[in-house]
């Protein structure tokens, strides 16, 4: 490596200082060299420890927990809860008083339907019941593992939010709100949003989640939802919109829907079965109609007063509840859709209506429709209805399937079903359809937008600062102005405020999620912890472990400034001895090991484990917790007051974590001098980290970048080379 310049002031400007090995910077290690130091012979143990817990998690998955008895205790007479069908894991409830209306609801477990891994890694399993239409019952917490629930704000907050659910319809866009949006800024038709906690947004968020896709699995399976689809909500009709119009003109515009089934059609329809060749007349007229089918949506103007009249319309619009839909449907020709035993306000057997592959009960409206002018001679038509609320989107394809059938044999007669389907959509003009929401994880980025851009314009600032440090910190006023600035933001803004204080439950929950054979998608709903990860990882190649633990983590810029105050207060600083420090610094990686091994085996005891880390206490909650936690957490600042930042330097679990990860660090890139240790301690001395050997070399595993050492190098009034390079200069000067 050729020999770099250092500017040491403009008497030294272009003057060489070389080091032991020919530069002045160290020499850039290759990431392969550090594995087998001893270091990073931990984090290949660590690496081994996830491949054994990853190994043993899948096993220890926990299904629903209670049986049909537990459910009995909780709903009461004169309702009851039935059998569990063998293929879905949901227990129905019916009404004793109606013992023949069937189920009037369901109940299930959330952890059977929807295991999606929450905040801390394990789902949460909520008790959920479901009335026949759709409509929450109520939702009750199980189980759950949330950190914040567990003993920060405590389990009041979660089970007022889930109170939330009860009357609400999963047909409704549910959502959550936050402190960091306006409640109603999304509100509308349709739309619920659900107060959120605190706090505790990525858990009220994964828990609404949770709620929705096991109540949608319900839903499909026995309440006849349809499917999810891409299109978004429901589009509503436009009432603004009217054209007078007639028979053929709505027929040739597509808003009334033709099947035609020739005889030769339908013959087709039972070939190579025991139907075929039953029907004389088909045979004999293979050519001739068997019969037109006309369906045609009523609800927008333009069609229903077009088939109805002004005066059937407007009937028809009075007695339609919200979210129900209509169908004038006729047909013509020697078929009929309606078989003789027909009877008024029923479902016609021979016809049904599906839509995104789930069906959709029609029922006769009971009107009496006058046939429309210009239309042909037809032999049954009537008005048909769905159920309120049946979430079926007017404006999408709808499958329309006639039935046929044909009889063999005297005396057992044999039906034989043929199906024909009208594939019928109204057209666009008449509807208006509202976007689709987005979903909930991005809901939560758009949400926390401003503190997104303010976090991110930070980690900018702090890049440009770590990436050309010379200039604030060879002033230890200016770095120290600056260090002070940017601790505050990471306490206030983004500990307090942004709740983004990372956190060794992070790293034991993605283990748990990874292992279970799930996605980190969890992770999306905390997006501002999401980009503080990120940055760190990508910082661990550049700078190391410190970017984060030094500039990043608010419990320790908590614990800097509890150090300036023992400073103010006249409080002496001292330091561990060497030996007790190697062991306890050591000690911090038996900690991490023992909690990814507790989070694998006994997730309880992983749980009162994490508690070793204050940040919940001091940053998440704000000390709003109870005396035990919070005196442990005061006990360490005050430790940190004498013992500088004695936390982190000696038990905290995620620093070793970010110690390990630090191991990534390519290249060595603070400055040392050939005389950094020999003879010049000077750095080594004002280091408050012990970071620096006695050789002069910089121990990157226990640096936290304050950048102390890169002012001093830089500074002509501290660096102690370059005082007595410029005491020669000066003599030099003089002499001549």
């Amino acid at each position: 490596m050729k020999n770099k310049s250092v500017d040491a002031g403009p008497s030294l400007r272009g003057r060489l200082l070389p080091n032991d090995s020919g530069g002045v910077y160290q020499r850039t290690d290759a990431l392969a060299s550090r594995i087998f130091t001893p270091a990073g012979r931990w984090l290949c143990a660590l690496l081994a420890l996830l491949a054994l817990i990853c190994g043993i998690l899948p096993s220890l998955a926990r299904a629903g927990e209670l049986q049909r008895a537990d459910l009995e205790r909780r709903i009461q007479p004169p309702l009851h809860v039935g059998e569990k069908p063998a293929d879905l894991p949901a227990w129905p409830i019916t009404n004793e008083l109606e013992p023949d209306a069937g189920p009037i609801g369901w109940v299930f477990e959330s952890i059977d339907l929807a295991p999606i891994p929450g905040f801390e890694g394990t789902p949460y399993n909520l008790l959920i019941s479901l009335d026949r239409d759709g409509s929450f019952m109520d939702v009750e917490v199980l189980r759950q593992h949330e950190p914040v629930f567990l003993s920060g704000l405590g389990e009041a907050p979660l089970r007022a939010f889930v109170a939330q659910y009860a009357g609400r319809n999963l047909r409704q866009d549910i959502t959550v709100s936050t402190v960091y949006g306006k409640r109603n800024e999304h509100a509308g038709k349709g739309r619920v949003v659900l107060d959120g906690v605190t706090k505790a947004t990525a858990s009220v968020r994964i828990l609404n989640q949770t709620v929705l896709t096991a109540a949608l699995a319900v839903a499909r399976a026995r309440l006849g939802f349809a499917a999810p689809a891409s299109r978004g909500p429901p589009a509503t009709v436009r009432d603004d919109i009217y054209a007078p119009a007639n028979f053929r003109e709505l027929l040739a515009s597509g808003a009334i829907g033709r099947l035609t089934i020739s005889n030769a059609q339908l013959e087709a329809g039972f070939a190579d079965g025991p139907g075929a060749g039953l029907d004389a007349e088909t045979l004999a007229r293979p050519d001739e109609t068997f019969i037109d089918l006309y369906v045609a949506y009523l609800n927008p103007p333009t069609i229903g007063r077009a088939l109805l009249g002004d005066e059937g319309y407007r009937h028809m619009r009075d007695f339609l509840e919200p979210g129900q839909h209509a169908w004038w449907v006729a047909s013509a020709g020697r078929g009929s859709f309606l078989d003789p035993d027909f009877v008024r306000g029923t479902s016609p057997s021979r016809l049904g209506l599906s839509q995104d592959g789930a069906p959709h009960e029609l029922r006769d409206f009971d009107l009496s429709p006058e046939p429309p002018l210009g239309a042909p001679q037809t032999n049954a038509a009537l008005v048909l209805r769905t159920a309120p609320l049946d979430g079926l989107d007017p404006a999408s394809p709808q499958s329309f399937e006639l039935t046929v059938q044909r009889t063999r044999g005297q005396i057992f007669a044999e039906l034989i079903p043929s199906r024909f389907k009208l594939e019928y959509t109204p057209p666009e003009r008449f509807f208006s359809r509202p976007p689709a929401p987005l979903p909930e994880w991005l809901q939560a980025w758009q949400a926390r937008r401003l503190e997104l851009a303010i976090i991110t314009a930070a980690l900018l600032l702090l890049c440009a600062v770590l990436a050309k440090p010379r200039w604030i910190s060879v002033s230890a006023r200016r770095l120290g102005i600056f260090r002070a600035g940017f601790l505050i933001f990471t306490l206030i803004y983004l500990g307090w405020h942004a709740q983004g204080q990372l956190s060794i439950v992070q790293l034991t929950g993605a283990v748990k999620t990874l292992a279970a054979g799930q996605a980190l998608t969890s992770f999306l709903y905390d997006p501002v912890s999401l980009l503080l990860i990120a940055f760190t990882i990508l910082s661990f190649f550049v700078w190391g472990r410190g970017t984060f633990c030094g500039w990043l983590c608010p419990f320790g810029a908590l614990q800097e400034f509890s150090a300036m105050l023992g400073k103010r207060l006249g409080l002496k600083t001292r330091r561990l001895p060497a030996k007790l420090a190697r062991v306890l610094d050591r000690g911090r990686y038996l900690v991490l090991a023992a909690l990814l091994l507790a989070a694998a085996t006994a997730p309880g005891v992983a749980e009162r484990l994490v508690e070793v880390e204050p940040f919940k206490t001091a940053i998440t909650v704000g000390f709003a917790r109870s005396w035990p936690y919070v005196a442990y957490a005061v006990l360490l600042l005050v430790l940190g007051a004498v013992y500088y930042k004695f936390f982190c330097r000696y038990l905290c679990p995620l620093g070793a974590a970010m110690t390990l990860g630090g191991k990534l660090r390519l290249p060595d890139w603070l400055p040392r001098r050939a005389e950094c240790g020999q003879p010049c301690q000077t750095c080594r001395h004002r280091c408050q980290y012990d970071a620096i050997d006695r050789a002069g070399a910089i121990r990157y595993d226990d640096c936290f970048q304050c950048l102390d050492c890169v002012g001093i190098f830089n500074d002509p009034g501290r660096c102690a080379p370059i005082m007595l390079e410029l005491k020669r200069a000066r003599r030099r000067s003089g002499g001549q």
